[in-house]
Parts: structure tokens; sequence; C-alpha cells
């Protein structure tokens, strides 16, 4: 368990682990509903690149991914309602939970327009609101990963990179993590301190904002002294 000492620090005092089987272990229910989501995502986005570009039908499979993952969410939202769970967070009231939908969808949009991974700011935003480090940082690499699986499949059904390329990619994406998450048991084991997964997204995100805001200057420099467009074009005329 974990206990809350001064500085809003996490001291680690007892580690346990139990094993179970991943049948008693996966909720199949919300799953099931993932899985419905990532699904329904896929074929309109599939759809829609077979359309005519900025067509009517176009824009309709584009806005209808919003109720599909609006009345997902307001599900959920009821479900933990009416079934009265407590949240490991400050509190359980109803509002909070909209508060955490509205949330997920603001990080959403920054991290889009940023070109960041929704997770880079969905980790902070979970922190600040109670929620664990290890349930925060876990919750927003599953959205990261939930995301870029949709993405690397629509892409390969399309024909839109090459194979050697995404399985290199992702070997290298499957052995870091086991990596990373071995080397920080053992520090926070050696230093008793969960608050070590607050100070490593931290760091990243401030790694990623300058090296996004420092490219991105750079960029602009170089437009504006070559005389070239910043990239605002009609959206219609590249076939996205």
């Amino acid at each position: 368990y974990f206990t809350n000492h001064n500085h809003n620090d996490f001291k680690l005092e007892t580690v346990r682990t139990f094993q179970t089987s991943i049948m008693k272990n996966v909720y199949w229910k919300e799953f099931s509903l993932l899985v419905f989501v990532w699904t329904a995502f896929l074929a309109l986005q599939i759809t829609k690149n077979r359309t005519a570009s900025c067509s009517t039908l176009y824009w309709v499979l584009n806005f209808l991914q919003i109720p599909v993952a609006v009345g997902v969410s307001m599900y959920k939202v009821y479900g933990l309602i009416s079934e009265k769970r407590v949240l490991s967070s400050k509190g359980s009231q109803p509002l909070q939970l909209y508060v955490y939908c509205l949330f997920g969808i603001i990080a959403g949009l920054v991290g889009g327009l940023l070109g960041l991974g929704g997770a880079y700011v969905m980790a902070p935003l979970f922190i600040e609101l109670g929620i664990p480090p290890q349930v925060a940082s876990a919750t927003a690499t599953f959205a990261m990963m939930f995301s870029s699986s949709l993405s690397v499949v629509e892409y390969y059904l399309l024909h839109r990179f090459p194979v050697p390329y995404a399985a290199y990619f992702t070997t290298v994406a499957f052995i870091a993590p086991l990596v990373s998450q071995h080397v920080a048991r053992r520090l926070i084991n050696w230093l008793g301190r969960v608050s070590l997964i607050i100070f490593t997204l931290a760091s990243m995100i401030f790694i990623s904002a300058l090296s996004l805001g420092g490219v991105g200057i750079s960029n602009i420099i170089h437009n504006m002294d070559r005389k070239k467009t910043m990239g605002f074009e009609n959206l219609c005329t590249y076939g996205v």
C-alpha cells in the first residue's frame, strides 16, 4: 500500500504481488467496449478514405466518430454513477466523472494540435486529479497504444507504410517498455519513492516541449527566409 507524506509525495511502504489468470484479471465488459470503439473508428476511417475528399459523405463519416466516442464515455459515466463505485482519486462525486471525460477530450485536442501523444497531456492531468502515479501512467500509455494501433492498422490496409520499418519500430517499442519498467521498478524499490514516475513524466514533457518548440521555430524562420507558406493550406487540396 501507499501512504501520503509531506510535500504530497508517495512513499513506498509495502509491495505485494499476486498472480492470477488473464481471464480474471481483465474486465471483459469494459474491454469489449474498447474493442467496439476501436473497430468503429477503424471502419469509419477506412470508409472515409475511400470516399471523395470533402464530399458530404466524407464529412458525415468524420463527424460520426464524435457520437461513438461520446456515447461510450457517457455510458461508462452512467454505469459508474449507478453502481456507486468509489474511485481511487479525490472523491467519487458524479460531477467529477464528467470532469474526467472533459479533461480527456481536452488532452486529446491539445495533443493533436501540438503533435504530441495524448498520453503526455493526460498523465499530468490524472495525477493532478489525485489518481495514483502508477494508474495515471498505465492509463495514459494504454490510451496512446489504443490510438496508435488504430492508425497502424488503417495505414497498413491502405498500403501507406513499408512493413520492414513498421516491424523494426514495433520491436523497439516492445523491448523499450519492458526494459524501462524493469529499471523503474528497481529504482522505486531502492529509493522507496513512487514520485519517480512523476518526475520522469515531467522530464519527458519538458524535453518534448523544448524539442517541438525549437524545431517549429527553426522551420518557421526557414520558411520565412525562403518566402514559403507556413503550411496552412486548403485541406481538400491534399485529399486528407
